[in-house]
């Protein structure tokens, strides 16, 4: 069974539209990102699913539970749903033994203290318990607030921009850290953020928003290797845009050449387009005698970038080659791999 299902939720705020008829699910375990800039409506969905903010239509449920419906509200703190905050929101005056069990109802002393103690070696935290917020890290202070919302066994987690305030040094070890939690007690969560490199490493899906739409859902390599639109395609990652002339089922001919897709191409026999291929997808040699020629040249360490001109179209292309330099004549090719044709 789905652990989160929302069909058709609208949502309105002082008489805007911020959500227009959203679907997703997400299944047992599983983490969604709800990825987007700011203002296209995923914190909204977040609190709609928390119970902190109104649906004018449309459902949600846990489980197959109504949380969100024609005439159904179940209030927030019924609903068996953890959050996190991006600013931790411990209480100052407690120590981090209370905060943890701040939530935690109907056990008794013996109880309550080995669920702290199964919560602080979750989180790595043993002999802390007696640390007020003040005297730990951002980083402990995030730990603790994880602790807080698993205590006491949430049917689902939802996290508010989690990482946006932690040191970036230690953020992509904390967000594998905090992942591995909670596939370790298999717990399903949602998790906003404007960032696609924080998407990539802790979620299992993204939805991506756009105004209020959710523009595609699925794996971060699906939006990657197929976005629907060039939106998807650009929010995700740099790509060029290379004008196209189906020729036949596999077959498009371009400025750089024939080629060919791995898989079949949707569109009919003499269809002109784009299709999309990312920098690194291009391979590019040293030809005299060769269609393109480099105009800029970027050392990156471990790649080199650079900018290729082809006839009136410029086109980037990330390469381990660095020996090419600008004004030489090169040749380039599209890997193998599955077109995407807009």
């Amino acid at each position: 069974m789905s652990t989160l299902s929302i069909r058709g939720v609208h949502s309105d705020y002082q008489g805007q539209q911020v959500l227009k008829g959203l679907d997703l699910t997400l299944e047992k375990g599983e983490i969604a990102a709800l990825l987007g800039p700011s203002g296209c409506g995923k914190t909204t969905l977040l609190r709609a699913i928390a119970g902190l903010q109104g649906v004018s239509q449309g459902e949600i449920s846990i489980n197959g539970e109504f949380l969100t419906g024609p005439h159904v509200f179940i209030p927030s703190e019924q609903r068996g749903v953890g959050m996190i905050f991006q600013d931790y929101a411990l209480f100052p005056h407690l120590n981090v033994a209370e905060n943890i069990l701040f939530g935690v109802k109907g056990l008794d002393k013996a109880e309550r203290l080995a669920r702290l103690d199964e919560m602080l070696e979750l989180v790595k935290l043993e002999g802390l318990a007696q640390r007020y917020p003040h005297e730990l890290s951002g980083g402990q202070q995030q730990r603790v607030s994880i602790a807080r919302a698993l205590a006491y066994e949430p049917e689902l987690l939802l996290l508010d921009e989690p990482f946006s305030n932690i040191d970036a040094k230690v953020r992509g070890e904390m967000m594998l850290e905090i992942r591995n939690i909670l596939k370790q007690r298999n717990v399903s969560a949602v998790f906003v953020t404007h960032s696609k490199d924080e998407a990539f490493v802790f979620a299992d899906k993204l939805a991506l928003f756009k105004e209020g739409y959710i523009v595609q859902y699925g794996t971060a390599e699906e939006l990657y290797t197929s976005p629907r639109e060039r939106y998807v395609a650009d929010f995700l990652g740099r790509g060029n845009y290379i004008p196209a002339s189906v020729k036949d089922n596999f077959v498009v001919d371009t400025p750089i050449g024939l080629l060919t897709s791995t898989t079949e191409l949707s569109h009919p026999v003499s269809y002109q387009g784009e299709i999309l291929i990312r920098p690194q997808q291009l391979e590019i040699t040293a030809d005299e005698q060769g269609h393109g020629v480099i105009i800029e040249r970027r050392f990156l360490g471990n790649i080199c970038h650079y900018q290729v001109q082809v006839a009136q179209h410029f086109y980037e292309v990330k390469s381990q080659l660095n020996q090419l330099m600008p004004g030489q004549k090169v040749h380039l090719q599209a890997q193998a791999h599955s077109l995407v044709v807009f």
